[in-house]
C-alpha cells in the first residue's frame, strides 16, 4: 500500500501512477519509444507489482513499459526464427484493420489504444535493441557508472536511464529491490548502498555534462524511512530497523530544483517532523508543476 500511495497518491491501486499522468498529459517526444519507461533491478524482499507503474483508469498506452535485464529488452520485441520484418508489418496492418473497424462499430477507445500499441511495438523493434546495447559506450562512461554491459545492475540501468532521457522518454522509473531491512540490517544497507550510490552519482555527473541535467529532474528515495530504533534481536552484527512512515527523506537534483536546499526538518530521534511537513500529495504537484 504505501509504494502504490507514493506512486499514485491513493493506497487503493486502480489510479493512474505518475509517470502515466506524465505521458498521458505530455505525450510522446520519441514517436520509436515508449514515454513512460521502467527498467528494475536488484533481488528478494517483497515482489514488484505492475500497478507500481499501471495506467489505472486512463488508456492503457500511457502505462509504463518494463524492459527486462535478460533476454530481449522487451518481450516478444525480436522476429521468431523464419518471420522477417515485411512479414510482420503486414500481419499488423492485417490486425490494425479488423481493429479498425471493430472501432468504428463500438467505439471502445481500448481499441484504439490496441492500435497504437501494435504500431508502437513495431517501430521498437528496430529503436530497443539499438538503445539497450551499452557495449558501444566509451569506456570512461562505463566506469564512471560502474556498469558492464551484459551483467543486469542498478548501474546499468542508470546509463540506460540517462540514454532514455536523451531520446526523450518523458518518465524513466529505475525500481531496487530488497531494502526491507527487517534485520541483519549491517550486512544488507552497506550492500545496497555500494550497488546504487556510484551509478546515481554518475547518472547526475553525465546528465549535467551532456547538457541534460537542467531539463531532467532526478528523484532519488522510497516509499517510507525506517526507525531510528531496532526490531528484533540486537547484537553487534544482526539487528534490524521496521518502517517508519512519519518522516524520511528524498533528494532530488536538476530539472530547475535549487541546489544545497534542505526543506523540512525532525526532531533529534528522526521520530517526528518538527517543521515544514510535506504530505505525498504537495510533493506529487509540486513534481508535476
Amino acid at each position: 500500500p504505501a509504494v502504490t500511495f507514493f506512486a499514485t497518491g491513493n493506497q487503493q491501486p486502480g489510479r493512474p501512477t505518475m509517470g502515466a499522468w506524465l505521458a498521458y498529459g505530455l505525450g510522446s517526444a520519441n514517436r520509436d519509444l515508449p514515454s513512460f519507461v521502467v527498467l528494475t533491478s536488484g533481488g528478494g524482499g517483497q515482489t514488484l507489482q505492475t500497478r507500481y507503474w499501471g495506467s489505472g483508469f486512463l488508456p492503457a498506452q500511457y502505462g509504463g513499459v518494463q524492459f527486462r535485464n535478460a533476454g530481449d529488452p522487451v518481450l516478444f520485441v525480436s522476429n521468431p526464427p523464419g518471420v522477417s520484418s515485411t512479414t510482420r508489418r503486414e500481419l499488423i496492418d492485417s490486425a490494425n484493420e479488423l481493429n479498425r473497424m471493430a472501432l468504428g462499430n463500438l467505439g471502445d477507445p481500448a481499441i484504439a489504444a490496441q492500435i497504437e500499441n501494435y504500431e508502437l511495438a513495431f517501430r521498437m523493434q528496430t529503436s530497443v535493441p539499438e538503445l539497450t546495447d551499452i557495449s558501444k559506450e566509451p569506456k570512461e562512461i562505463l566506469d564512471l557508472y560502474g556498469a558492464t554491459p551484459g551483467k543486469p545492475s542498478f548501474a546499468n540501468n542508470c546509463l540506460l536511464a540517462r540514454r532514455l532521457a536523451e531520446r526523450g522518454v518523458r518518465f524513466i522509473q529505475l525500481c531496487h529491490r530488497d531494502w526491507d531491512h527487517h534485520s541483519d540490517l549491517p550486512k544488507g544497507l552497506p550492500t545496497k548502498c555500494k550497488e546504487t550510490d556510484q551509478g546515481a552519482a554518475a547518472l547526475i555527473t553525465d546528465l549535467k555534462q551532456r547538457g541534460l541535467l537542467e531539463d531532467t529532474l532526478v528523484i532519488w528515495g522510497g516509499e517510507f524511512g525506517r526507525t531510528a530504533y531496532s526490531q528484533g534481536e540486537i547484537k553487534a552484527d544482526n539487528f534490524g530497523r521496521d518502517h517508519h512512515p512519519r518522516c524520511y527523506t528524498i533528494w532530488m537534483a536538476g530539472g530547475g530544483i535549487k541546489r544545497g536546499h534542505v526543506y523540512g526538518e525532525t526532531d533529534d530521534f528522526g521520530y517526528n517532523i518538527v517543521n515544514d511537513p510535506v504530505h505525498v500529495h504537495d510533493l506529487h504537484a509540486t513534481l508535476l508543476h
